[in-house]
């Protein structure tokens, strides 16, 4: 029983009765946020959103207890003015907090102790010793205090809520009969053409099919930069066309897209319960049944034992009882960890679950991927050298722009656009496993790698020099040649995403180890590892291999999480105990299996991740202390008689709003930035 009260206190303190709206008798409208735990209408000590009272019967009520009291203090002691104070202060109370007090018979009646049951019990004891002008007021603050608690949460509660309006509900169709529609986005389709106007929202996930635009997509990966979108170009639902219009194929359909899914995962994320929060649970279904338990003592124990009064008992009794409700305690920690999801969704951080967030704090190492991951996964021309002929850029260029493979795209890309003057190409074939060839200007050319080049006999000590410092770097080379010999080879390789010497440099200042692990050959691996800066490399790994190597790391270092981008990653994502996925880039598998999303693949998120984390425990910790610290200086005071009604409510509600306030300077995202990156935020 008492867990159960515990659980209707904390939907009671945490705000999950607040709506969006008010009708006009105070009652409140508006949907319960999906995935959360709205409280029993019926039952419990979370009371009904039709008996909350408004703003309107919250001051009639203050004014109505105000009299009640100036009546008591100045008014004759005689009964018929007695009378009407105390009919003046049951207005107050049924104006002010008639819902509270009935749900607390009802929990009293079920055996249940939440904060419900300790007001209705000190509102009646209060009356029932002649205190009426004390009960009528605390139960008219109370609910006003109360009404601002709600009014704090709902910033917290609805901070992430404001992504669910990113999205347009109509989308600009092309119909079959080359005409464009506005229809609803839920009619359209996977492969429908749709039209997004300069200043428009993009209505689901799609790519560019035409056009080219500035795409502001900060609330879905949280860069604050506009990103240039061409040709082929993802778009994310939610963003904004910035520039001009564009056409896209959509990819997802309506429920389906990047912003579905991190709505998903934040209402999920708000529903489960961080460790600390369990916690305080346990702690607080515990801690009302004393604290009632101690009351009854006051009341009874002391005049017996001790010779106090009855009546001077039995209100310190009913003083103790509204000091001890929990609800500050049951309030202080998810009202932070709902905050802290909040600016992590705001900085493209999809953290799965509060549990993950308070976790991050204790990592100890980080293995990451290489390709796709620490490096962009694209190959990339990096280096190139004429063997003896002037021809090579041109004939290079004429071949690999006619190669459909990644290299020989990324040969053509590096050597530049050709203006159309390029030689002609005649006889061209690709040889699979080997390269390209084809006939220019009259003679045989081919492109292709060291296996080709030694089949033909052109391999050389020369050729040979020129590639061993590439190779040392783990470059792959394509050679071009013609029946004289290599005239030409070219270095392309993966290169490192902008951010990842910056991000293994921030782990390292927080005292992390960065680790790579990754399937790709030994020389890749160490070159691009050497380059991020990582000490420590783990090259030819298969999936299962990445996942006992997690193991290990998990026994040597501790805490130890997993960053990753594909299929082959999700394994290590399973087994290590925070998984980092890169949403941008990253499968579909990764992203599922893994416990947080970096929606624009910016591995500096890791290590910000950890630093709100440590941040978020830190309030966790202040929370908690103010919430105890006030309850026990009150309680002292309460026993000694020197603590009243008055000060029991100040004590009980001004502890809960501090904590709340304190819970909500974790909206703020600059503090939980690297020292020296809050300006360079601010200058982007």
């Amino acid at each position: 029983m008492a867990e159960d009260a515990a659980a209707a206190d904390q939907a009671r303190c945490s705000g999950k009765h607040a709506g969006d709206g008010e009708h006009p008798n105070g009652a409140h409208a508006g949907h319960a946020h999906a995935g959360s735990r709205a409280p029993d209408r019926q039952h419990g000590d979370g009371h009904d959103h039709s008996v909350l009272p408004g703003w309107a019967r919250i001051a009639a009520g203050l004014l109505a207890a105000t009299a009640a009291e100036l009546l008591h203090l100045l008014g004759p002691d005689t009964w018929p003015w007695h009378a009407g104070g105390m009919v003046l202060a049951a207005v107050a109370i049924v104006l002010a907090g008639l819902g509270v007090y009935q749900s607390g018979v009802r929990s009293l009646m079920r055996g249940q102790l939440g904060i419900s049951a300790l007001m209705a019990v000190a509102v009646t004891g209060a009356f029932a010793i002649g205190q009426w002008p004390e009960a009528a007021m605390v139960m008219a603050l109370y609910a006003l205090a109360e009404r601002i608690e709600q009014g704090a949460v709902g910033r917290a509660r609805h901070a992430i809520g404001a992504l669910l309006a990113l999205s347009p509900d109509r989308a600009d169709r092309l119909g079959a009969d080359g005409q464009w529609r506005s229809v609803p986005a839920t009619d359209v389709a996977l492969g429908d053409t749709l039209r997004i106007r300069p200043g428009g929202r993009v209505p689901l996930d799609g790519s560019v099919t035409r056009g080219a635009s500035a795409v502001d997509e900060s609330s879905v990966t949280g860069e604050s930069l506009a990103v240039d979108k061409t040709l082929g170009d993802p778009l994310f639902a939610g963003t904004l066309n910035a520039q001009a219009e564009l056409e896209m194929r959509v990819t997802a359909a309506s429920g389906h897209t990047t912003l579905d899914r991190i709505i998903r995962a934040v209402e999920e994320a708000q529903a489960t319960r961080a460790p600390t929060q369990r916690l305080v649970d346990r702690f607080a279904a515990v801690y009302t049944p004393a604290v009632f338990a101690m009351a009854v003592l006051v009341a009874v124990g002391a005049p017996l034992l001790l010779g106090w009064a009855w009546l001077d008992a039995i209100y310190r009794a009913l003083v103790l009882l509204v000091i001890a409700c929990p609800c500050a305690l049951v309030l202080s920690t998810p009202v932070t960890v709902v905050s802290g999801l909040a600016v992590a969704a705001r900085r493209g951080i999809l953290i799965k679950g509060g549990a993950w967030l308070e976790l991050a704090r204790g990592i100890r190492a980080v293995a990451f991927d290489k390709t796709g991951t620490i490096t962009t996964g694209r190959p990339v021309l990096v280096g190139q050298s004429a063997l003896g002929s002037d021809a090579a850029h041109d004939v290079a260029l004429a071949l690999a722009s006619r190669s459909d493979h990644p290299v020989s795209q990324a040969i053509a890309q590096g050597l530049g656009a050709h203006d159309g003057n390029l030689p002609e190409v005649s006889d061209f074939t690709a040889q699979a496993g080997r390269g390209v060839e084809g006939r220019v200007g009259g003679e045989r050319w081919t492109l292709g790698n060291r296996r080709w080049m030694r089949e033909q006999g052109l391999w050389t000590e020369t050729v040979a020099a020129a590639s061993a410092e590439h190779e040392a770097q783990g470059r792959s080379l394509t050679f071009l040649a013609e029946r004289g010999g290599v005239r030409a080879l070219f270095a392309v390789a993966d290169t490192l995403r902008p951010q990842a010497i910056e991000a293994v440099a921030e782990l390292r200042a927080l005292g992390i180890t960065p680790i790579m692990l990754t399937g790709d050959h030994g020389a890749a691996a160490q070159a691009a590892a050497r380059a991020a800066g990582i000490d420590e490399v783990q090259a030819d790994l298969l999936p299962e291999h990445k996942q006992g190597a997690i193991a290990t790391l998990q026994k040597l270092h501790g805490m130890t999480a997993m960053a990753g981008d594909g299929i082959n990653d999700a394994p290590a994502l399973a087994q290590a105990d925070i998984g980092f996925a890169m949403g941008a880039a990253g499968t579909d598998v990764a992203m599922e299996t893994a416990d947080v999303v970096i929606m624009n693949d910016d591995l500096r998120r890791v290590a910000e991740t950890v630093r709100l984390s440590r941040r978020t425990h830190q309030v966790l910790v202040q929370n908690i202390a103010l919430a105890l610290g006030i309850k026990l200086v009150f309680l002292a005071l309460a026993l000694a008689g020197q603590a009243t009604m008055w000060m029991a409510v100040f004590a009980d509600m001004g502890a809960s709003l501090l904590v709340v306030a304190n819970g909500l300077r974790m909206l703020r995202a600059e503090p939980v930035q690297r020292r020296g990156q809050g300006a360079d935020q601010k200058n982007r």
